[in-house]
């Protein structure tokens, strides 16, 4: 009964102070309405800012869990600062442009990668206002994911934020404002049934889920990649045209010299197993880098490290192959936890790369559904160190800043005899959503190695343009 009584007063104040006006308007969303909401009166009024807190602490965030709050800019911003003071919650502030100097920064405010925010907003018709702070708390890598809202106008915006992967909860709905003003009198009967109907025949736009990421150019994604070898790696691909790694499962460093000089330009990356050559020398590695900015191509070392994080660090950064020294990317594990991924991310300094499997190509793998969501969301706590995952599906992760790496790949389907399935360029990039594919005996074995490496980049990046042209047909 407290809670009817106070909304009934948060009603009566809104349409008292004229926060709520009838007759015809249009809406953010375009929309002609015969109601219109002005919330941004009620900083005039310490009441019913006051009200508003007091409602929304009490009963519309009361089993919410959340790091901080973040009000919609402009008009939620006065009642997410009073939200913040009131449950001692930090604040984060949205700006509608990033700045131009300075940090540059859209989100301010101190937070972690992986904090939950609570999103403030006054009013929701469709949604949009809400899904742009979202997007943009999004990007700096914090879950937003609920959104408590004063005043829900039931014209779709609900449905727009589920399906975005947003709970939305509303102290008012427009049904029972519309209700509260007819039992006080403060509107006829007449207008009522004006804005019932409305309700009911007009609905917002629907508010577009974030783009695929599998339709978006490797040279916009670049713009959308938190980690700088990922967003490197988007430059090479669009400039030279090509998805192609090569992977170089060869034991003679000067076999696989040689084989460089004859596809480099037709590379993006070369995988290398450092462990299996039989005659490394740190020439070989001087020789592999300067191939490697000859060619403009990046280097991922397969390690697949799965050790403790103290051990990971040393095989990364010392021995004799030293990886850290030439390798821009390598390849890990999720399997030990956190400890990996913190520990590649304190000795990377923030320049190199991590592919970690999410999935495997071989037959019998023991990696289940499970398995590859926690690994998804184990690398969301470190944007600038994940380039992207190993995988077979194009649903395993959604970030279009990171790179979906594939192995087994050929020209045709088959399977060799110890397990290792091979799929077709079309069905890993048009179907399984790959973005850069690697290939290895396919090339390697060849007896014109360059001719096959030809076939396969063009093959591949015909496959690709068709993808993002949306026209799969």
């Amino acid at each position: 009964m407290e809670y009817e009584k106070k909304l009934t007063n948060l009603a009566l104040s809104l349409f008292k102070i004229d926060a709520v006006k009838f007759g015809e308007f249009m809406t953010k969303s375009g929309i002609k309405t015969p109601v219109y909401f002005d919330l941004r009166v009620i900083v005039s009024y310490p009441e019913v800012m006051e009200l508003i807190t007091d409602l929304l602490n009490d009963y519309a965030i009361v089993d919410s869990k959340y790091d901080h709050v973040c009000g919609v800019p402009y008009t939620a911003l006065p009642i997410a600062t009073l939200l913040s003071v009131k449950v001692k919650k930090s604040m984060l502030m949205r700006r509608k442009e990033a700045k131009a100097y300075g940090t540059k920064k859209v989100i301010e405010g101190h937070y972690k990668v992986g904090d939950k925010c609570l999103i403030i907003e006054d009013v929701v018709t469709s949604g949009s206002s809400v899904m742009e702070t979202v997007n943009d708390l999004r990007k700096e890598g914090l879950k937003a994911e609920e959104a408590v809202i004063i005043l829900d106008r039931e014209q779709g915006g609900r449905q727009n934020l589920d399906n975005n992967n947003v709970q939305m909860k509303a102290l008012l709905s427009m049904s029972k404002l519309i209700s509260i003003l007819v039992d006080n009198k403060k509107i006829t009967e007449q207008m009522a049934s004006e804005v019932k109907n409305y309700l009911q025949n007009v609905k917002a736009p629907a508010v577009a889920p974030p783009l695929d990421r599998i339709l978006i150019p490797f040279e916009k994604r670049a713009e959308l990649a938190s980690n700088a070898i990922a967003k490197q790696l988007f430059n090479i691909m669009a400039i030279k045209k090509t998805n192609l790694c090569l992977s170089v499962d060869l034991t003679s460093s000067t076999q696989i010299l040689d084989l460089l000089e004859k596809v480099g330009e037709h590379i993006c990356l070369v995988k290398t197993h450092i462990d299996i050559i039989q005659d490394f020398s740190q020439s070989f590695v001087t020789s592999l880098k300067q191939l490697a900015m000859r060619f403009n191509f990046l280097i991922l070392e397969d390690r697949k490290y799965a050790d403790i994080g103290h051990t990971v660090s040393l095989q990364y950064t010392q021995g004799i192959y030293n990886v850290k020294d030439w390798a821009d990317c390598v390849t890990s594990h999720s399997l030990p936890g956190q400890g990996i991924l913190k520990a590649l991310n304190n000795s990377s300094n923030g320049e190199k790369g991590v592919f970690l499997l999410a999935e495997m190509s071989c037959e019998g793998n023991l990696i289940t559904p499970e398995y590859t969501k926690a690994t998804v969301e184990m690398a969301e706590k470190y944007p600038e160190l994940i380039t992207g995952f190993v995988c077979q599906n194009k649903n395993t992760f959604k970030n279009p800043g990171l790179i979906q790496l594939t192995p087994g790949v050929k020209l045709e389907s088959s399977k060799d005899d110890l397990g290792q399935v091979y799929n077709t360029p079309e069905k890993v990039i048009l179907e399984n959503g790959a973005d850069i594919i690697v290939v290895g005996r396919g090339i390697v074995a060849a007896k014109n190695a360059e001719a096959q490496a030809v076939i396969y980049k063009d093959t591949l990046w015909r496959c690709y343009t068709k993808r993002i042209s949306g026209k799969l047909e």
